[in-house]
């Protein structure tokens, strides 16, 4: 009987990992709700650039690879509700011209070069990396600012070197699977904030047209509609 219930403690050591692992994330979780107004901005302007014409590209390595592809997923595809398709491309996620570029020119240089192929001025690359380390990010964060595009990052704690190569950052505390956890949360959030920004400039139902007040592409308009999807994260 005794050695029946051996797994008991097994059981209680299990629900010590759960619950070290679920406190873990949620400290990383008041991380990203800190970073609220941040999520706004980059939201409010993603949605300007790519309704402009611009586009999004994002990159990560592994894990966070797979957050950027979630994210450009959603923004080609859709969040919540229906709207207009967003131009946005994972720079991993064509693996002929990953496993060509590492071939030719090594790892550290396969986003760099996709950068320079796909990015123009004006466009957003996000980067996604738990150690803020990753080479291959730092080529392609150097790549981008040199084009004139803007880069943020999505990083573990910071300060750290992708931190200091982009043009602004999100870095949140905790170990690597609170941070990889959270920044699946953070894609889901920045989705939130364009979609959110995207529906303050649409026109109400039966609305007039014309005039100040409809024009979104001015300083008002972005400011409005930072302020409106700040609000869904408050």
């Amino acid at each position: 009987m005794s050695a029946a219930r051996r797994p008991g403690s097994t059981v209680r050591g299990t629900r010590e990992v759960v619950s070290d692992h679920l406190e873990g994330l949620v400290a990383t979780l008041d991380a990203v709700r800190a970073e609220s107004d941040r999520f706004a901005t980059w939201g409010a302007e993603l949605a300007d650039r790519l309704t402009r014409g611009q586009r999004l590209l994002a990159a990560g390595n592994g894990g966070s690879a797979a957050e950027a592809q979630h994210l450009t997923a959603e923004l080609v595809g859709r969040y919540r509700g229906e709207r207009e398709p967003l131009s946005a491309i994972a720079l991993h996620a064509d693996t002929s011209a990953i496993t060509a570029l590492g071939n030719d020119y090594g790892y550290a240089e396969v986003f760099a070069r996709s950068v320079r192929a796909h990015g123009r001025p004006g466009d957003v690359l996000v980067l996604l990396s738990t150690s803020g380390r990753s080479e291959n990010l730092l080529a392609a964060a150097e790549a981008a600012r040199a084009l004139g595009l803007t880069v943020w990052a999505l990083t573990g704690p910071g300060p750290n070197p992708l931190t200091e190569a982009a043009d602004d950052a999100i870095a949140l505390p905790g170990t690597t699977p609170s941070v990889q956890e959270a920044h699946l949360v953070a894609v889901h959030l920045l989705c939130e904030m364009v979609d959110g920004t995207l529906a303050a400039r649409r026109p109400a139902p039966g609305a007039k047209t014309g005039g100040a007040d409809t024009t979104a592409g001015n300083g008002a308009g972005t400011t409005g509609a930072t302020g409106a999807a700040a609000e869904l994260v408050r």
